[in-house]
């Protein structure tokens, strides 16, 4: 179910009378849609962040496992869980698309909408990233492939910052 629904659904019966008086319906409108846009970046932001723990697990592994060969790996490893936390990190901070009522430039539903369904394709790349931990895990518990399988994390990790960063023309239409 789509969040901007499930807001719409929970209105109380105050709420819904107030959306009668002129003006106001439009204004709780863009609330309720940054609302759910606050929402879904704090669904993204935790399935990422439990692959960072992954990582974390799985490069605690390594260390803990006392080889010199693997103490390379385990530093790879931590620049992939650092990329990855940078992106949660900035999508918890993220813009909910605000602009206040002098403000110069005026944020519209549509541009809101369209922020939440930009938002909304992140979680597309969640199950990639997934994929990749496991295969990192793989790679420990096998002892093969293990660099490409971080390579393919890191890689991951940049692109979801690569994406993350074009949220801006979201906002300002520019995309």
């Amino acid at each position: 179910m789509d969040l901007r629904d499930k807001i719409k659904e929970v209105l109380g019966g105050v709420e819904e009378l107030a959306l009668k008086i002129p003006g106001y319906d439009g204004y709780k409108e863009k609330e309720m849609r940054r609302e759910a846009d606050r929402l879904l970046r704090d669904k993204i932001a935790k399935a990422f962040g439990d692959q960072v723990q992954r990582l974390v697990g799985l490069q605690g592994e390594l260390v803990s496992g006392g080889k010199i060969e693997l103490l390379e790996q385990a530093t790879a490893l931590e620049d992939a869980v650092r990329r990855l936390q940078t992106f949660v990190d900035r999508i918890k901070r993220a813009a909910q698309g605000y602009a206040g009522f002098f403000d110069a430039v005026k944020v519209k539903e549509e541009q809101l909408d369209a922020l939440y369904e930009f938002d909304n394709s992140l979680l597309d790349q969640i199950d990639a990233v997934a994929s990749a931990v496991d295969e990192v895990q793989a790679a420990i518990d096998t002892g093969e492939g293990l660099p490409d399988a971080i390579a393919v994390v890191k890689r991951l990790a940049g692109e979801v910052n690569h994406l993350f960063s074009q949220r801006e023309n979201v906002i300002t239409g520019s995309v």
